[in-house]
């Protein structure tokens, strides 16, 4: 039990490392906001940072947790898993919806000034929901596989270009992404330390073998 929660630990200081020094170092060169790093970033919204592309990744790992999670059901570990990760992006979502309506930041799309928080309804850029969404999926496959298989790591390149790219085209400050980062950690980290997905435990008995096993 000690050796399963120290690899549990162990892949939390390696995921928040990571985020940590590609996404934090860059942009603390100078700027302000609520870790002193927040500046505007030169807008950028071709090739890989399109907004389009971030969409579509924010679509496709809903669809594919989702679909997954359904198809497989709850049986394996990898079903097992991705029913997790169903939880964590459903927390996430009420988590950072709410966190957006109470801090009400403007945009940098909005304004050059990174301390324009609680400025009412219609502004919601912190934290980034985006950031906490992708982050929310990929964190139950690396702490469940990660210590076993360190490429599953790899997965963190997706938050990280998440994260990125809404600072490129100015829907993010760095702050906000960051702490999209932490949220999306952190739920998923407690949805994988859960004895059961949440979800799954409140659905229909069916669920837990999959739509694979009714055809």
């Amino acid at each position: 039990m000690k050796q399963h929660r120290l690899r549990y630990e162990y892949s939390l200081a390696t995921f928040v490392a990571i985020v940590g020094l590609i996404i934090g170092a860059p942009p603390a060169i100078a700027g302000d906001g609520p870790f002193g790093i927040d500046h505007r970033l030169a807008y950028d919204n071709s090739g890989i940072w399109k907004r389009s592309y971030q969409k579509d990744l924010a679509a496709g790992s809903a669809i594919f947790v989702v679909g997954g999670a359904l198809w497989e059901g709850g049986e394996t570990k990898f079903g097992d898993t991705l029913w997790r990760s169903l939880d964590a992006m459903v927390l996430t979502a009420g988590t950072t919806t709410a966190a957006k309506v109470i801090f009400s930041r403007e945009r940098p799309s909005q304004t050059n000034d990174p301390d324009q928080f609680f400025t009412g309804h219609g502004n919601s850029s912190f934290p980034s929901g985006e950031v906490a969404h992708i982050t929310s999926i990929v964190t139950p496959f690396m702490l469940e596989y990660g210590p076993d298989h360190p490429a599953v790591y790899a997965l963190a390149a997706l938050p990280v270009y998440d994260a990125v790219a809404r600072m490129k085209v100015r829907g993010h400050w760095q702050s906000d992404v960051l702490a999209g980062g932490a949220i999306g950690f952190g739920i998923g980290w407690y949805s994988t330390r859960r004895e059961h997905p949440l979800i799954l435990t409140a659905l229909p008995g069916g669920f837990m073998v999959g739509l694979r096993k009714e055809f």
